[in-house]
């Protein structure tokens, strides 16, 4: 290694690094649904992938899955708000990535991407169907006779499971950043010389001053989990429970991984029989991944922030006395400098292509 390439990777500590380590390797390994035998099976996904871009599942005949998730902006709409994602706030959430997850929706009312897949297709505010319509619409359709079921609801959750098994297919590309962290778990600091300088030191306030790593955890950049981040949860008419509201749909689902319709009723379902609802919950929402938010403006779970300068400012300029005044504290107002909110974006831009 040259001593000028040397002088273009910054001196992480190794705290840093493993830090830096702990968001790959990538594409992560996902663990196959114990609850969707078909997951993985290629033609489920191609029957998925047809009904994802077809109309005929909405009531109205003119709505289809890609109407809001649309391929060229990383399944997402590319608007503040989407009509049926709540009280009518709540941004479109990308499908990139979705396949492992253990919750699903900004208020993880679903456990599964199949229990995912049937939310929309019954909320009259998004696609507007019922499980006779959907029947209906499989039985007009020879070429969709795998989806055949003997009841209405069996076909609607068989329908679910073929749009599942093709969002599981939707994996977001490589980065720089995942070349970065491959060149330094091999000690390459030719190849990591390329990353530039102030997107390394972006990552190094991403993984220690900044905290942000305590949330956009692992390969995905997300924990997975639900947190309150002081965006206000009042909206016109009333509140969005966020979390709150999505446990109380999770149990009482019949399409939880506890139900009837689980391939392997209790699969993988250790975290729905034991959750619990608490009033903390109130206000929380997903903690997004990371990965291509330069295709998914806007963020936050209801739109409010146009740009990723946005967001980082909120982190910098956080409202302490409107976060959450019980459990730990994590997020605190980072005060950054105009340099240092630069490179935090300038990392951030790097997990997207």
């Amino acid at each position: 290694m040259s001593v000028a390439a040397a002088a273009q990777v910054l001196d992480f500590t190794a705290a840093e690094r493993r830090a830096v380590l702990a968001h790959g390797p990538w594409p992560a390994a996902v663990a196959p649904d114990g609850s969707h035998r078909a997951e993985r099976d290629p033609a489920a996904a191609e029957l998925g992938r047809r009904l994802f871009f077809a109309t005929g599942l909405s009531g109205s005949g003119g709505i289809a899955c890609a109407s809001c998730h649309q391929p060229g902006r990383a399944f997402q709409d590319g608007r503040s708000t989407a009509v049926g994602l709540g009280p009518g706030v709540r941004n479109t959430l990308g499908l990139l990535d979705a396949a492992g997850q253990r919750w699903f929706g900004w208020d993880g009312g679903t456990d599964s991407l199949w229990a995912a897949s049937v939310r929309p297709l019954l909320n009259p505010l998004e696609m507007g169907a019922t499980a006779a319509s959907v029947a209906a619409r499989v039985r007009r359709d020879t070429s969709l006779a795998p989806l055949d079921r003997p009841d209405d609801e069996a076909v609607l959750v068989a329908v679910a499971k073929a749009l599942a098994a093709y969002q599981a297919t939707l994996v977001s590309p490589r980065t720089a950043f995942d070349d970065f962290r491959d060149a330094l778990a091999r000690d390459d600091m030719a190849a990591a010389a390329r990353y530039p300088l102030s997107a390394q030191r972006g990552l190094r306030l991403f993984v220690g001053r900044g905290r942000c790593a305590l949330c956009h955890a692992g390969p995905r950049f997300s924990n997975g989990e639900f947190a309150d981040i002081g965006v206000p949860f009042f909206v016109a008419g009333g509140v969005d429970p966020g979390r709150h509201a999505g446990l109380r749909a999770l149990q009482a689902s019949r399409f939880n991984r506890l139900g009837p319709h689980a391939d392997d009723a209790g699969a993988g379902a250790v975290a729905t029989r034991h959750v619990r609802l608490e009033h903390r919950h109130f206000g929380e929402f997903r903690v997004p991944t990371l990965r291509t938010l330069k295709h998914t403006a806007p963020y936050f779970h209801d739109g409010s922030r146009a740009t990723l300068a946005d967001v980082v400012r909120h982190y910098s300029e956080l409202d302490e006395d409107r976060l959450h005044a019980d459990g730990e504290r994590i997020l605190v107002p980072l005060r950054l400098t105009p340099t240092e909110a630069a490179d935090l974006q300038t990392f951030l831009f790097t997990l997207s292509q």
